[in-house]
């Protein structure tokens, strides 16, 4: 039974005869959290010591507010002894070996991870990740780039974000909240798009002009193709000749596939030629108008 008992501490024994020397990386048990320092538990036959000082880089840190009793926490001795027979510890350090090493398993995995944003700097925002200072660029913030006098708004938000550089040789963490936004807004189109039928005849604004065709912005976060071939009738050379961006028209939805729309506004020409047409036609075999004024005033849209 004695035996046992030993194995079972064996562990912890063999812990606290062992030699610790600088650089090395220890995890204890928060047991104490003061004003000026943190005490941890090292099984090990002295206590360590992390002056508040070395617990973050974070301006924002408090150690009574995100530190606890109990929290297990790993940190880098900086000395054996701290005068007062005590191991000295920086959890700072320890990040930068841990810290960096986990960015990449972020950065690797494409996981999304919640950053909240602790100050405004030029051309984007600070966020702390694993307690090291992240910069999320303006043009990282949002879904469209953020101007300069904006970006005081993100302040205090919580982001879900994507590690995109995780560069511990020189110290750089780069994030960016726009791959989540983007992902949610697809969700939120593909929604729309899924209540959108074939046929629909609906009025947008010309989104941007390519050579394969225009970019019809329909509203809700909805956009469709009218591809060069469906835009009139005449056989043209580039969209141009035809549209301008900004400029409002009336599409017809002539497929829907992968959560794409494509549009028509040759169709609703064919629509219109066919109407007057079969109008005329009305009209010349009765020998007299068959078709009232009132019905010729609502296909006109009156």
């Amino acid at each position: 039974m004695a035996e046992e008992t030993m194995n079972d501490f064996k562990d912890e024994i063999d812990r606290s005869f062992r030699k610790v020397k600088e650089g090395d990386i220890l995890e204890g048990t928060v047991i104490d959290v003061s004003d000026t320092e943190v005490t941890l538990d090292l099984k090990y036959y002295t206590q360590g010591i992390i002056r508040v000082a070395d617990m973050s880089d974070d301006p924002k840190f408090s150690v009574h507010r995100d530190v606890k009793v109990g929290d297990e926490v790993s940190a880098t001795v900086i000395s054996t002894d701290d005068g007062n027979g005590n191991i000295l510890l920086s959890k700072k350090e320890a990040n930068h070996v841990l810290s960096w090493d986990k960015l990449k398993e972020y950065m690797d995995s494409e996981s999304y991870v919640d950053v909240k944003v602790s100050e405004a700097v030029k051309g984007g925002c600070v966020a702390f990740l694993e307690g090291i200072r992240g910069f999320i660029p303006a043009s990282k913030l949002d879904l469209q780039y953020v101007e300069e006098d904006k970006i005081p708004e993100y302040v205090g938000k919580t982001l879900k974000v994507k590690v995109i550089t995780a560069d511990k040789e020189n110290d750089k963490l780069v994030l960016s909240a726009r791959e989540f936004l983007r992902e949610e807004a697809d969700k939120h189109r593909a929604e729309m798009v899924s209540n959108v039928e074939v046929g629909l005849v609906t009025e947008g604004v010309v989104e941007s002009l390519q050579n394969y065709g225009a970019f019809v912005n329909l509203g809700n976060g909805m956009t469709g193709l009218v591809h060069i071939s469906q835009i009139c009738n005449q056989r043209i050379a580039h969209p141009s000749s035809v549209l301008k961006v900004g400029q409002k028209v009336k599409v017809k939805v002539i497929a829907i596939k992968d959560g794409k729309l494509s549009l028509s506004m040759k169709a609703l020409e064919e629509i219109a030629a066919t109407e007057i047409t079969e109008e005329k036609i009305e009209y010349e075999s009765d020998g007299e108008a068959t078709t009232s004024l009132a019905a010729l005033l609502k296909k006109a849209g009156f």
